[in-house]
């Protein structure tokens, strides 16, 4: 079992870490991801401090300072970190001295430099929580912005927004959702029949991509990663790896729909390659569409698909 001492070591280590942690997430931060990733942040810390100060609390109740009440020959007031918070605020957070401000120990009393200890790390945790806290409240709201641009395109649409699980399926999911809101299957092969919806849905995709690679690759060639197709196929396939305009060029084309996404306050209309903009309707002659909406900021992992049904199927 660990000695206050080494709890205490081992806090500053992971503080230390989770801080390094923080400030390569935020280093690397763009301007689309920059409120999740100190949503997350904040989120990171918070959990540290809970943990930290649980663990403290623990070990300072099961009799960490038997020793110091020996050896000042009486009974000691029992502390916990909130009373140790209070007394010793004024303490150095840099080092394990504390400052010449903090409270002189009560005469007749061992000083308990465990208590002190306690204090500056209670004390750089809420330091570190009131930084990210007042970062955050400069910051622009841009998920609220977006959700207020996206919801007079739904409604214009006529449809209802279903929400889907943001698990990194989202588009394959959404896109599955709105086949069976059409009437059309997502398994086109026996194989696929062993798999979920979403599943099979990127298996397709993965089916098509392979099978046109000169449709898909100068694409991949040009992005930041510099991903290769073969790679890229087997993510979708294999993995909970995000889909975006590449997937759905690939679906509409594989199953023969249309996909209509708003975004951006915007609507844009995927037809199958080879295929001009032929409308939107239930007749025989016109191909179905699907619905879906995209959020960049929205969600907790960022960029995300919601689908939008039809009112009655709603």
């Amino acid at each position: 079992m660990e000695s206050i001492d080494e709890i205490q070591a081992r806090h500053r280590r992971e503080l230390k870490d989770l801080q390094g942690r923080i400030t390569n997430k935020k280093k690397n931060a763009t301007k689309k991801t920059r409120k999740g990733v100190n949503d997350e942040c904040a989120a990171m810390e918070q959990a540290m401090r809970e943990k930290h100060q649980a663990e403290l609390a623990a070990a300072n109740g099961g009799g960490a300072d038997a020793e110091g009440d020996a050896e000042g020959g009486e009974e000691e007031e029992p502390q916990t970190v909130g009373t140790v918070t209070t007394q010793l605020a004024d303490t150095s957070i840099a080092n394990d001295t504390p400052k010449d401000t903090a409270q002189e120990p009560t005469p007749g009393k061992k000083r308990n430099r465990q208590k002190e200890r306690l204090a500056r790390r209670a004390a750089e945790q809420e330091e570190l929580a009131a930084k990210a806290a007042d970062e955050a409240s400069h910051m622009v709201d841009h998920a609220a912005v977006e959700r207020a641009t996206m919801l007079p395109l739904i409604s214009k649409s006529g449809r209802v927004e279903h929400l889907i699980r943001p698990d990194g399926h989202c588009l394959f999911s959404a896109v599955a959702d709105q086949m069976a809101g059409v009437g059309k299957s997502v398994k086109l092969t026996s194989a696929d029949e062993e798999l979920d919806a979403f599943r099979a849905v990127r298996h397709t995709a993965a089916r098509y991509m392979e099978a046109h690679p000169d449709d898909f690759a100068p694409f991949l060639l040009a992005s930041e990663d510099g991903t290769d197709l073969d790679t890229h196929i087997a993510q979708i396939r294999d993995t909970a790896e995000w889909g975006g305009q590449l997937e759905l060029s690939a679906l509409a084309s594989a199953y023969d729909v249309n996909i209509r996404v708003l975004h951006d306050g915007r609507s844009e209309l995927i037809t199958p390659a080879g295929t001009a903009d032929e409308g939107e309707g239930e007749g025989s002659e016109k191909r179905p569409t699907l619905w879906l909406v995209y959020y960049r900021h929205g969600f907790g992992l960022g960029e995300h698909y919601n689908s939008l049904r039809a009112k009655a199927a709603a």
